[in-house]
């Protein structure tokens, strides 16, 4: 579990983080080496799951070291997969993300991260997000210190 203290709210339980596959932790299908450490640190701590349409048909190769739940959907339905698998956990979630079949991820989440990185972020995206990360790596970071968010969120 990660534990946010952010001066004035209440402190922020994450159990899970829901990751996006393509575009957001992955350029091309291709997961980059400095994400793919950031992803196993943090899977140390929570239940980390990354959820795709598999695209390019790579998730699971590039996922398989990394310690966490790879769950594939068709590529119909995106956005409602997304949105139900979120709304089925218990406990804290933050989820990062860049399209627009994250938005309903994002509804349900605690911490909802929107990642600008390669493949770009879809702007409808950013009115359902308490962060936007210039890039994945920055996106991760802030779940691994959380400190970080402490200025961005206070109240």
């Amino acid at each position: 579990m990660i534990a946010i203290e952010i001066p004035g709210r209440p402190t922020m339980r994450i159990e899970h983080v829901l990751l996006d596959f393509n575009g957001t932790i992955a350029v091309d299908g291709t997961v980059p080496g400095q994400t793919a450490a950031l992803i196993r640190q943090l899977a140390e701590s929570v239940h980390v799951a990354v959820l795709t349409a598999d695209t390019y048909g790579t998730a699971r190769a590039q996922c398989a070291e990394l310690g966490v739940e790879v769950v594939t959907f068709p590529r119909e339905g995106a956005a409602a997969f997304k949105q139900d698998f979120a709304r089925q956990l218990a406990g804290g979630i933050a989820c990062l993300g860049n399209g627009f079949n994250d938005i309903g991820m994002f509804e349900h989440a605690d911490l909802p991260i929107a990642v600008l990185d390669a493949e770009g972020m879809c702007a409808a995206l950013i009115p359902h997000a308490l962060i936007v990360a210039r890039s994945m790596d920055e996106g991760l970071q802030l779940l691994l210190r959380p400190d970080r968010i402490k200025a961005t969120l206070r109240s």
